[in-house]
């Protein structure tokens, strides 16, 4: 059951990105709203964490996923 949830959560952390990092994308760096685009994610990847029981071990794994969501959305935007 931890590896469904393993696997739910960073899918979940990777798709709520994409638009994420698309939106940061097309907003001036380190401003307001590009740190709300980076770090929006964030509460509800800690949500899913503490409902579905990962320990704190697998944080490194849902940050990857997240950033890497962010990285795709960040370069579907500049591919449009």
């Amino acid at each position: 059951m931890e590896l469904a949830s393993i696997f739910i959560v960073s899918l979940v952390a990777l798709v709520v990105n994409v638009p994420l990092g698309r939106w940061r994308a097309s907003v001036p760096k380190f401003s307001f709203l590009w740190f709300l685009a980076v770090h929006l994610s964030i509460p509800l990847i800690v949500y899913l964490r503490i409902k579905t029981h990962l320990g704190i071990s697998y944080i490194p794994v849902t940050i990857a996923f997240a950033v890497l969501g962010q990285y795709l959305g960040g370069l579907f935007y500049t591919i449009e």
